[in-house]
């Protein structure tokens, strides 16, 4: 395997502050995350962030089809200089936000495997996009900022509960691997890393009247994490008029004392929650 640092070294690559660019350069972890991702010679990977192509070529060697994706156009001639040659690998130069995950499983007519180190400063929007995209994704493994996998798979009741926490483990099972140290990488990142991988669900952990609705009582509930439920319904244009009383009443109807905070409430009094809204608004 040619090492990174040799990667770096020959393309004269300077990492860019602007798009978050740290290149892992340990060689164990990467042989260690391309066999956590259990790629087979019938999967279609989606690599996000493909840099330098350094996991590029250790998951090219067992998959069908890898698709790189990568923003920064100097490493984009590089992906191609290293691989046009594979035909294991197609490069796809342009915004990972933007890639259309659908086309290319419905292109092979199979779902894809997504993997990749996701630069920190995108790591939010990559996760939602994935989520929007879930229909076409099999499973996930990614490395992302410590702090970000915290919060995906943390319980109810602790601090890095949140929005994304309920969300992602309504829709996937997720699970943390392992840590990566900020060692690891050129330039030393200010944080770690953690590596974490998700199989997306056939349908939604639990039962979901309106899935987009769903998602707006989520995000209400934890609008202000200091304040009461019923406080922050109350102030919620998603509720309309609907008076105190009925947030009130529905909260209690569905088991949920108004005094808690969303950070309490665990995926499943979620969709409950939303499910009987629905259905009060809607028959209101």
């Amino acid at each position: 395997m040619t090492t990174p640092r040799e990667i770096l070294r020959r393309w004269e690559i300077k990492p860019t502050k602007r798009l978050g660019q740290s290149f892992l350069m340990d060689v164990n972890v990467i042989h260690k995350i391309a066999s956590a991702c259990h790629t087979g010679s019938e999967d279609i990977v989606v690599e996000i962030g493909a840099g330098i192509g350094v996991l590029t070529s250790e998951i090219a060697r067992k998959a069908a089809k890898v698709i790189a994706v990568e923003l920064d156009a100097r490493l984009v001639e590089v992906l191609h200089e290293r691989f046009d040659a594979n035909p294991v690998v197609q490069i796809h130069a342009g915004d990972v936000l933007k890639f259309d995950f659908s086309s290319i499983s419905d292109k092979y007519n199979s779902k894809v495997k997504v993997i990749g180190n996701v630069p920190y400063n995108i790591s939010s929007p990559v996760i939602f996009h994935l989520l929007k995209s879930r229909a076409a994704i099999g499973n996930f493994t990614m490395m992302l900022q410590k702090e970000v996998v915290e919060r995906l798979v943390s319980p109810p009741g602790v601090k890095s509960y949140g929005v994304p926490s309920v969300l992602v483990q309504m829709y996937a099972d997720v699970e943390r691997l392992f840590d990566v140290s900020s060692s690891c990488f050129y330039p030393r990142p200010k944080v770690e890393s953690c590596v974490m991988q998700g199989e997306f669900r056939a349908r939604s952990l639990f039962d979901l009247a309106d899935e987009e609705f769903f998602v707006k009582v989520v995000r209400t509930a934890f609008g202000k994490r200091r304040k009461t439920l019923l406080n922050n319904f109350r102030h919620s244009p998603l509720l309309g008029d609907m008076a105190d009383y009925d947030i009130r009443q529905t909260l209690e109807q569905t088991g949920i004392d108004a005094a808690r905070r969303g950070e309490t409430l665990s995926p499943e009094e979620f969709a409950k929650l939303a499910n009987n809204l629905k259905y009060r608004l809607t028959n209101s």
